[in-house]
């Protein structure tokens, strides 16, 4: 019997973050802080539109691109938000999570060959998202010295004659690290230069804790040349609903609509209409959780710096990536002996590129009493291996 497989995808390597988590789950008072999903219910007046939804009976297809109520109110958010306006009915389209939006991005632009630049640590979808798409991941290893940020220098070495397309993952995950206006500034001087296009992963935008985001798109020149993914999984509450969002210029959004179409149809209705209420009447909730997420950031700083454990201040998402070099250990040891001895879940750094060696990350989308208990496991362990 002929090989039923294609090699493009068993070529491509597992989710690193899943490993753990799947001992986790048959671990009995285990503590993970490994998953990026925030530990507050969706608000209630969006549950209850979307109970209400249900309940009208409001469960047919929507149009490809999404509910045209939906797309404006997104529209809408961006220019109140982040200062960039887009045309809901041409520019903008509703997608199954931010991730789909990364996925058909992509196969939109690529063509084989194609690079595409990736600067690590970053989301695990990226690089096979452009694997998948025929195109040419390069990657640019972030520095802890420069708080994880991707400088011009670093960009402009990593540039051909082949380069098309620089992903911008900011706030980041796994880091924490954000771009400042005039980070993103010097950035766009690089990406006008070169003639290039950015995919500009937001999803955590509403997650800054130093000033308000700032999304490149905004800046000049850089609209017309930028895909911005979004969703209501973080700043919501809202991952199980499974709905994001991109924005782009109408050119490429109708390619991306079409791939939306055949493969997807349309995103599931009732999120959507959930979604209308969340970006109507949802910015105190979102206040309400960066306050929170913000208290457990600075937490676990000050843990950290009690264990004498070295770590770069995050401002932005909701981890923290600290360096544990100093114990001898790679990144994937010493999670896996973490779990065995404490039973406590983090996610190697090398989960997100190889630059991640020596760092683990972890989550803190949880409440302040399973940190607090987490870290006390986590300071017997380090006093364990000294």
């Amino acid at each position: 019997m002929r090989n039923p497989l294609s090699e493009k995808v068993t070529n491509i390597k597992p989710s690193g973050i899943r490993k753990f988590f799947d001992v986790v789950s048959e671990m009995p008072d285990a503590i993970s802080l490994g998953v990026g999903e925030p530990d507050f219910d969706t608000p209630w007046h969006v549950r209850d539109e979307g109970i209400y939804t249900l309940e009208k009976g409001k469960t047919f297809y929507t149009s490809n691109a999404g509910l045209l109520e939906l797309r404006e109110e997104i529209c809408k958010y961006y220019t109140r938000k982040f200062h960039a306006t887009y045309d809901p009915i041409k520019e903008c389209v509703i997608t199954v999570g931010g991730s789909e939006g990364i996925d058909i991005a992509l196969r939109a632009m690529l063509n084989d060959g194609d690079e595409v630049i990736i600067p690590e640590p970053c989301y695990v979808s990226y690089l096979p998202c452009v694997q998948l798409a025929n195109g040419t991941p390069v990657q640019i290893p972030l520095q802890a010295k420069n708080e994880f940020r991707l400088t011009p220098e670093e960009l402009e070495a990593a540039i051909t004659e082949k380069t098309k397309v620089v992903i911008l993952p900011f706030p980041n995950n796994p880091t924490g690290a954000i771009m400042e206006r005039e980070d993103l500034e010097k950035i766009a001087k690089v990406i006008l230069e070169h003639d290039l296009y950015v995919l500009s992963d937001e999803i955590y935008a509403e997650l800054s804790y130093k000033g308000k985001h700032v999304s490149i798109a905004s800046l000049p020149g850089m609209r017309d040349r930028t895909i911005v993914i979004n969703g209501f999984s973080k700043a919501y509450a809202m991952t199980g609903w499974r709905l994001g969002y991109a924005l782009a210029p109408a050119l490429i959004c109708e390619q991306m609509t079409k791939i939306h179409q055949f493969a997807i149809m349309c995103a599931p209705t009732n999120s959507q209409y959930a979604a209308v209420e969340a970006l109507r009447h949802g910015d105190k909730d979102i206040e309400v959780m960066r306050q929170a997420y913000d208290q457990r950031r600075r937490f676990l700083m000050q843990t950290f710096r009690d264990l004498d454990l070295e770590c770069f201040e995050p401002f932005g998402a909701f981890y923290v990536f600290p360096n544990i070099q100093k114990f001898g250990m790679s990144s994937e040891e010493f999670a896996e002996k973490l779990l065995e001895q404490e039973k406590v879940a983090v996610v190697p750094g090398t989960a997100f590129g190889d630059c991640g060696e020596g760092f683990l990350r972890i989550s803190y989308a949880y409440s302040i009493d399973e940190l607090k208990e987490a870290f006390s496991r986590i300071k017997h362990f380090l006093d364990t291996i000294g």
